[in-house]
């Protein structure tokens, strides 16, 4: 019975993005059926476009989820840090994605 890949428990460190900070994303967003008013498969967000953090919640007492404000697709999105690149902070978001335990150039 595999349990799948084991991630590290985010809440342990400091959120990586503050609220109010510009973040671009890094991924492709599509509505699951959880976003109202809008066809399942829809893009709510592309990869790079440029949001703000609004709030900033968890998720199994493990990860935390941002509550992105993508003002020009009129959609706030939950995303992971993972999916997220500091606009404002652009050299610290790039040492935070770095692997843990390695140094950063």
């Amino acid at each position: 019975m595999g349990l799948g890949r084991e991630e590290e428990v985010e809440l342990r460190t400091p959120p990586r993005f503050m609220p109010g900070e510009k973040v671009q994303s890094t991924k492709y967003v599509k509505n699951d059926g959880t976003y109202p008013r809008r066809d399942i498969g829809d893009i709510l967000v592309r990869k790079g476009d440029v949001g703000y953090v609004r709030d900033i919640g968890t998720f199994l007492q493990q990860f935390y989820v941002y509550a992105v404000e993508f003002v020009d697709q009129a959609v706030i999105v939950g995303m992971r840090g993972r999916e997220l690149v500091s606009l404002d902070r652009p050299a610290a978001s790039a040492a935070s994605t770095s692997q843990p335990g390695k140094p950063t150039p």
